[in-house]
Order: structure tokens, then sequence, then C-alpha cells
């Protein structure tokens, strides 16, 4: 008579595992493809939460190519430092994909100000120069290192950070983003220079200053 052996049951805690964390490590800030690619129609009528495929017969081979990284931006500016984005607005292969890169130039001196990517994660690595990169939890924790070149960082989701060269020359980042746009709110911006403005009022008791400071930073901005 043939004889059968009970295979071992796994252990609690790796059906736990496979339960609960691996489809957590497979989640993406954008959804999936759902086909090989989508080059986006950044022309078409219609409006999706991204943007439609290009039909395939239209599709080129430049779609999946992107150079723009590779030009030194104009730091002649307030901060001294000037992002060029790769994502799907200028790299429409990138569309469905999930994933954009930017070049962060940064003259000595130069900052990129606090700022926020809501749809993304991002990780960077420096290619020149020393620079100071920071982000602040929702504890209101700072973390923060000067980093030199070769030397990388993660910025979670959502949460305020910053770059700033404190070297003697001219620094490069290389930032890359699980979303295919990430989106950026620059805080200056957002609150001196919105379009209607916030009330000065506003501004004055969250910062717990005088009318006249708020009119003067605004001003800076044009605002």
């Amino acid at each position: 008579m043939a004889t059968t052996t009970a295979l071992p049951r796994p252990p609690f805690f790796m059906i736990l595992f496979m339960i609960v964390l691996l489809p957590s490590a497979c989640h993406c800030a954008d959804p999936d493809p759902l086909q090989d690619f989508c080059v986006a129609n950044l022309n078409a009528s219609i409006s999706v939460n991204g943007f439609p495929c290009k039909p395939v017969p239209e599709v080129k081979s430049d779609d999946f190519f992107f150079d723009g990284l590779s030009k030194e931006g104009n730091t002649t500016n307030v901060f001294g430092s000037n992002v060029t984005a790769g994502n799907v607005l200028v790299f429409p292969g990138l569309n469905t994909l999930g994933i954009s890169m930017n070049r962060v130039d940064f003259t000595p001196g130069g900052v990129n100000p606090p700022h926020i990517h809501p749809r993304a994660t991002e990780t960077g690595v420096v290619i020149k120069g020393r620079l100071l990169v920071g982000f602040v939890t929702t504890s209101n924790v700072l973390h923060s290192k000067v980093l030199k070149a070769g030397e990388m960082f993660v910025i979670p989701r959502g949460l305020v950070h910053f770059q700033r060269n404190v070297g003697k020359g001219k620094a490069l980042v290389i930032a890359a983003f699980n979303s295919q746009l990430p989106g950026i709110v620059v805080l200056p911006f957002t609150l001196f220079a919105s379009t209607p403005p916030i009330p000065n009022d506003v501004l004055t008791k969250a910062f717990q200053v005088d009318e006249k400071v708020i009119s003067g930073i605004k001003s800076k901005f044009g605002s």
C-alpha cells in the first residue's frame, strides 16, 4: 500500500509576510500599465487620469528617448538653481510607466527651496559638488546631511524637502521619481505668489509677523 508524506506547513510568519508585505512592496505611485507602452498623446482632446495613448502606427523610436537632462540649466535666478524636468509632459514615452527624472543645477550657494512632490517618492544622486539635503517629517523632525558626488538620498512622498549647494563650485543632482508626473509645490511661490493671493491676515497669523513683512515678501515674488 502506497504511503503519502505530508508536506511541512509553512511558518505562520512566512504566510503573514506573503499576504501583507509582498503586495505593498509591489505598489507604485502610478497605476501599472496594461500594455507594452502607451506613448502619451499630449494633443488629445479628451482628459483622463494621465494621457491617452498614441495610435501604435504613429509611435516613433524618438518617443522613447530624451536628451533634455544632458544640458545645464539656467541658474540666473533668485534661488541660484534650475530644475530640468524629464516627465511625461516632455518625454511622452514615460506615459503609464510610473517613472520620471529631473536634473537640478546649482550655483555656489544656490538652493532648491523647500517644496513637496505630492504624487511621488524621490531618490537622487549627487553627480557634482557638495549638497546639504534635508526633509522634514510630519512630526516636524528634520533629517539632513551634506552629500558629495556619488552619494544618494531618498525623500518620502509628500514631505517638505530642500537642497543647498554648500560647496565652492557648481553642483548637480539627478533625481528619479516613481511617477510619470510627480508634481511640485514650491512653498515660497505657493504661499506668497498664488493667484488669487492668500489674504495677508491669514499669513500674518500663521507666521506671527506684521503685515508689512508679508507684503515685503510678496513684493519679491511679484505678488
